[in-house]
């Protein structure tokens, strides 16, 4: 079986080469003499597959190849090295394409590929009411209201603006010492 990334099949495949990383955290816990390993999982696996497309389709073939690589959505590649994995989609993180001299319309490629892993939906953790955006848009309508008697409020000050320029004036005068 060829190498095939998604409707492309990858001519003259020379190196397939698979990078596999495990997180482990070191806790060191305070009175013990020893650590604590914590298994995180695994980084997303990837791939570096290099090759050399030769011939009529060559040119074509490099064009689709960069048009998948500039589109960055996640594509389906299939390989014996895969079989065992689950690994279901690539994204095609680097593209290297160098014209080889000597071959009209020959071409070396080297696609670095790494692991597309679908984003997991948070769980609703239940520890907020359903009805909080409800909830929300009424105290926010009841503080809409309490703004409309602000109008009420600036111009029954009015009556007050005489007696306290008077005290102000006072005030300062007192101060000065007059």
């Amino acid at each position: 079986m060829r190498p095939m990334l998604d409707d492309l099949e990858l001519p003259q495949v020379q190196e397939i080469a698979t990078f596999d990383r495990r997180e482990l955290a070191e806790h060191k816990p305070p009175g013990m003499s020893g650590s604590l390993l914590q298994n995180l999982g695994r980084q997303p696996t990837s791939l570096l597959v290099g090759g050399v497309a030769s011939g009529p389709q060559a040119q074509s073939f490099i064009e689709q190849l960069d048009e998948k690589f500039r589109a960055g959505n996640p594509v389906p590649f299939v390989a014996d090295i895969l079989t065992d994995t689950e690994i279901e989609e690539m994204l095609i993180d680097d593209l290297k394409i160098r014209d080889l001299a000597g071959k009209p319309l020959r071409f070396a490629y080297v696609l670095t590929l790494r692991e597309h892993i679908e984003p997991v939906e948070p769980e609703p953790t239940g520890l907020l009411d359903a009805d909080i955006l409800d909830q929300a848009g009424d105290l926010l309508d009841d503080l809409v209201d309490g703004l409309d008697l602000g109008f009420d409020f600036n111009t029954g000050l009015e009556r007050f603006i005489e007696p306290l320029t008077g005290l102000l004036g006072r005030l300062r005068d007192f101060n000065l010492g007059r």
